[in-house]
């Protein structure tokens, strides 16, 4: 197999008659997935999605795919195709659209209501062309057909895509329940058909690449939320993604067959949802769905909160629920529902919110404790038998973080497809199809873009990492004033700390020694404030770090007189 190396250097030239493939996010990491696909200097981006923050990026909104590699080249896109509406696909469609708006994009019809209704917040109209299974049109150089697959979402697609280099398909997020809710399966049956005409390269979906067997099929799920509403004595709330339009359907119909009224909680929930059963892929039984502010005049016996916040996050309202920050009060004899699987990364946030929840006295159903979810993601069984199907030429792992993708070309190498011919790459690595050959040919730069309110790119890592050490260190600030001549120190040291466990008088330990280093370097001839400064710097930092062992974020200010 290729590994990707840090070591690698800028790609060649595209060599003529080549395909050349730039994943921009999705490959080592769950979410933010985009891959720009070049040929004769045309483009084609596939998907365009955010990647939520961890606990180790405190204050940041949302991570966006890294824009550099095509920002000058905008005007070369032919279109951005979408393979479905979850936010790991369509969240950045945005913040992409700002630099160049007319870009075409394409999708099917409920993911671009999603999109559209994004792009109208921020004030955004689109050209867009809606697609359907067995569509076939052409982007410029790039012949797309697109095909049905199986997702936690409705209307997902899989794109085929023809160029004079060879032909790829991309699954986009897909499985192989044979008994969907909405009873449109994984056309395997294309699959079948476009392996017949060969794949060159298969980019393959690889989040549950380390799963054996066979997802669950989601029908299964309907009846353990059916006995959970039946059993609870109170309230109920379900939490989920804003987009799982087959969950919520689940939700209503158990609402509806146990005399309950159901309020979405969470603009972006209503607002999908809205969509949904306007396009007519929600079906809400009569009298079943009640505005969140009439909910509180029923007895909780009769109400179900369909909310956001399964993955634990800080301002979502499950989350304010269980920190007793939200109208809603959480009590003895409800029931709250986690009906969503873990994001890598999530757990401990997650866990939080369970933990909270229950102490208040609610009864919490996660996945780990009843079958209240399954997987939109095809297993190692699944993937194998598209293997099998479409016996592709090369194979590309991509949606799942490093362990999930090589899982994934270790399935594609047993059922036959040669080692050489299965590339993990990551984010930035870049792929060249020619000849039948798929081959890592270099690296571009890739890092993360951070969305911390209206700013977009303005936060670095180097930022984040200051606002790691006020968080865990604490943070001290030292003032002095140093007559320029004699270097005597005329006002301070003074010493003023925050979140260090310390009290005050600790500090005084030190001021005698900066006092010294100050003067000392004056008479040195170093007369430069800021140089005096890192004096400073190092003085207390040394000091923190032997005395405290801590290293907190250190402020000198030095005023020449």
């Amino acid at each position: 197999m290729s590994h990707p190396h840090p070591e690698l250097g800028l790609p060649p030239v595209l060599a003529p008659g080549t395909l050349r493939v730039v994943p921009l996010g999705g490959l080592g990491e769950i979410g933010r997935n985009m891959s720009v696909l070049e040929y004769d200097g045309r483009l084609l981006v596939i998907d365009c999605g955010v990647l939520f923050p961890e606990d180790h990026q405190p204050g940041v909104d949302l991570i966006l795919p890294d824009f550099d590699y095509i920002a000058d080249r905008l005007d070369d896109v032919e279109a951005l195709v979408l393979t479905h509406g979850h936010e790991d696909h369509i969240g950045a469609v945005p913040y992409l659209l700002r630099l160049r708006p007319d870009i075409p994009v394409v999708g099917s019809q409920l993911t671009l209501a999603f999109v559209e209704a994004k792009l109208r917040e921020h004030n955004i109209t689109p050209f867009t062309l809606g697609v359907k299974e067995g569509q076939r049109e052409r982007f410029g150089v790039f012949d797309c057909e697109f095909v049905a697959v199986t997702h936690s979402i409705p209307d997902a697609l899989a794109v085929f895509i023809r160029t004079p280099a060879g032909t790829v398909l991309n699954t986009g997020d897909f499985k192989m329940d044979q008994l969907p809710l909405d009873g449109r399966i994984t056309d395997l049956r294309a699959f079948a058909r476009l392996g017949e005409e060969g794949v060159d390269l298969f980019m393959v979906d690889s989040t549950n690449a380390e799963v054996p067997g066979f997802i669950t099929p989601e029908v299964e799920i309907g009846p353990v939320i059916d006995k959970l509403f039946a059993e609870a004595e109170q309230r109920v709330i379900v939490a989920s993604f804003a987009s799982h339009v087959h969950r919520v359907q689940q939700v209503l119909d158990a609402a509806a067959a146990h005399g309950r009224k159901v309020a979405l909680i969470g603009r972006s929930m209503v607002r999908n949802m809205g969509i949904a059963a306007d396009l007519g892929y929600l079906h809400v039984p009569e009298d079943v769905l009640v505005d969140a502010k009439e909910i509180d005049r029923l007895p909780p016996q009769e109400q179900v909160l369909m909310c956001t916040g399964s993955q634990g996050e800080p301002m979502a309202a499950l989350s304010r629920m269980a920190n007793r920050d939200h109208k809603i009060e959480v009590g003895r004899g409800d029931t709250v529902i986690l009906a969503s699987s873990l994001i890598p990364g999530n757990e401990n946030a997650v866990f939080r919110v369970v933990n909270g929840l229950t102490r208040l006295g609610a009864r919490v159903v996660h996945q780990g404790s009843a079958r209240v979810h399954v997987s939109g993601h095809a297993s190692a069984g699944e993937l194998l038998y598209c293997y099998n199907i479409l016996r592709p030429r090369n194979v590309m792992p991509v949606h799942g973080e490093v362990r999930h993708l090589v899982a994934n070309g270790a399935i594609a190498v047993r059922s036959g497809v040669p080692v050489e011919n299965v590339v993990l790459a990551e984010d930035g690595v870049v792929v060249d199809l020619a000849g039948g050959q798929a081959r890592i040919v270099g690296a571009v730069p890739c890092g993360n873009v951070y969305v911390d309110g209206s700013s977009v790119g303005g936060i670095t890592d180097a930022e984040l990492k200051d606002r790691r050490i006020l968080g865990e260190e604490g943070f001290i600030s030292v003032f002095a004033v140093v007559d320029s001549q004699s270097g005597k120190v005329l006002a301070g040291p003074t010493i003023n700390a925050r979140g260090v466990a310390e009290d005050d008088e600790v500090f005084t330990q030190i001021l005698p020694d900066v006092t010294r280093a100050l003067e000392d370097a004056v008479t040195a001839g170093t007369v430069d404030a800021q140089q005096l400064q890192q004096v400073v710097r190092r003085v207390v930092g040394r000091w923190a770090a032997n005395r405290l062992r801590r290293r907190p974020m250190i402020i000198p200010v030095v005023i020449e007189a």
